[in-house]
């Protein structure tokens, strides 16, 4: 009696893609070859890193713009050489993208900042601070996509988290009163988003776009009829004070950066290792994750899935109405009207680009942030870059990043779709 075996199919693995390699070659060639060249060769750029009183006063750095612009784009292009053999063994791109993208940022720096002082730690700080309320909003988008709710109301919950923080610091004369009462204004906007994705399964997208455009006429009918009637009552509230962390605010660089801001920073900081930890170390994540991959699945083991969903999305709404305070309790002192100008958009491309990570989205955020802020410090040093180029320096950075860096990635499996038992 013979027996016949089968042939074991091959497993034929795809080649690595040299799409990211080549992108950040190019990149290191071409951005520093321009650098390079309209960099002058008679004039120094003079980098600061001093901000405030620390353990200890760093010198001030004084470079020959083109030999430092040089160099900087040398060193990208060395990070982007390393970058080819990591990619061949398919190992991770993250530190080689991070240098090519530093070291053309410095090499950019040296071109622009010729005959100038460039506060290279007040850049940052400014920087981390434009980030705060993207982070915030990012947070909230991995949260409800996690859970399979695609949320286009992040620009909403920011804006009417923004608006109640200002209306209740002000009535009550204290900003941590209205700290308070920003995330609720912002869970009631997911409310309302979660109700009609979960119990009623309207598009998902359609949804946030109207709840944006609700946020927007609330807000403004309301600024319109009290908050600029009567500004000293109802918009005049306390801005947060800064916090010093002692001994921590005095490491140069790094201190006046994290370690000197107020509350709603260090809650940043707070939120960001909540939800990276609740996402991936806990039962609640696991659950959470599961609904947004494969809800059939999740609801044959006995998860609730629809409940589960709009609990994440309330709870995102309010995240994302803590970030919203930072406008008014954090920096300005006051709400104006669509005063997020656009950063819950900004902040839904940081959850694309950081691939629907909290540490990913965390660093897509700061990246945006800092995108933000060079424009601001360019302006006011005299930057050889006309002002309007200047002014579109931050969307054309979150377009760059999600189209050219990210590439190919996927969603949670049912994000957007929604679930009807059966």
């Amino acid at each position: 009696m013979s027996v016949t075996t089968r042939p074991v199919p091959q497993v034929r693995i795809a080649p690595p893609s040299f799409k990211r390699p080549l992108i950040m070659t190019l990149a290191s060639l071409v951005l520093g070859s321009i650098f390079v060249l309209l960099a002058p060769a008679d004039q120094q750029t003079t980098f600061v890193f001093n901000l405030g009183d620390t353990l200890v006063a760093l010198p001030d750095w004084v470079v020959s713009s083109r030999l430092a612009a040089t160099g900087f784009a040398l060193a990208a292009l060395a990070c982007s050489a390393i970058a080819w053999p990591i990619n061949t063994r398919r190992g991770s791109l993250f530190f080689p993208a991070v240098g090519v993208g530093f070291f053309l940022v410095m090499s950019f720096l040296s071109w622009v900042g010729a005959d100038e002082v460039l506060p290279v730690t007040g850049l940052l700080q400014g920087s981390l601070l434009l980030a705060v309320p993207l982070v915030f909003g990012a947070m909230a988008g991995v949260l409800s996509e996690r859970a399979g709710v695609i949320n286009i109301n992040i620009e909403g919950q920011l804006l009417v988290g923004a608006f109640l923080g200002a209306v209740v610091g002000s009535l009550l004369a204290n900003a941590y009163l209205g700290l308070l009462a920003a995330p609720v204004a912002g869970a009631l906007m997911g409310l309302l988003l979660a109700v009609f994705a979960t119990r009623y399964f309207v598009d998902q997208v359609v949804v946030g776009v109207v709840l944006n455009v609700l946020a927007v006429g609330l807000t403004g009918f309301l600024y319109s009829r009290f908050l600029t009637e009567d500004a000293d009552l109802w918009n005049n509230p306390e801005v947060l004070p800064t916090i010093a962390v002692p001994v921590l605010s005095e490491i140069p660089i790094l201190g006046p950066i994290l370690f000197d801001q107020n509350v709603i920073v260090y809650l940043m900081y707070v939120v960001v290792v909540a939800v990276q930890v609740a996402l991936f170390k806990t039962r609640w994540g696991l659950r959470l994750r599961s609904v947004g991959e494969h809800p059939e699945a999740a609801d044959s083991v006995g998860i609730r899935v629809n409940r589960t969903r709009f609990r994440a999305v309330v709870l995102a709404g309010a995240v994302a109405g803590l970030g919203g305070a930072f406008f008014t309790l954090g920096s300005v002192g006051a709400f104006g009207r669509e005063m997020t100008a656009g950063n819950g958009f900004i902040a839904l491309a940081a959850v694309i680009f950081g691939r629907w990570n909290p540490i990913g989205a965390l660093a897509a955020a700061l990246l945006f942030g800092f995108a933000d802020n060079l424009q601001n410090v360019l302006s006011i040093i005299g930057s050889p870059i006309p002002s309007q180029f200047l002014l579109m320096l931050p969307y054309v950075v979150t377009i760059l990043a999600v189209v050219g860096l990210v590439g190919k990635v996927r969603a949670p499996g049912a994000d957007g779709i929604p679930f009807k038992k059966s």
